[in-house]
């Protein structure tokens, strides 16, 4: 029979003082403002979104990292 391991939240007590948790980087794309249009393909959306599809983010994501 094998030992149960249970999910346990981490936090922080295994972590040495002054070391923070590990943050997902902030990518270019959530930074930019709504606009009405994919801000890649320039197709028209509604002020709330900033992308029409996945691709298209991805594609903004892979180009910015390539201008630089």
């Amino acid at each position: 029979m094998e030992p149960i391991q249970e999910s346990i939240p981490d936090d922080g007590a295994g972590r040495p003082p002054g070391v923070a948790p590990a943050t997902p980087p902030v990518r270019a794309r959530h930074m930019l403002p709504p606009k009405g249009a994919c801000w890649y393909c320039e197709k028209p959306l509604d002020n709330v979104r900033r992308f029409c599809d996945k691709e298209c983010a991805d594609a903004f994501d892979e180009e910015k990292e390539y201008t630089r």
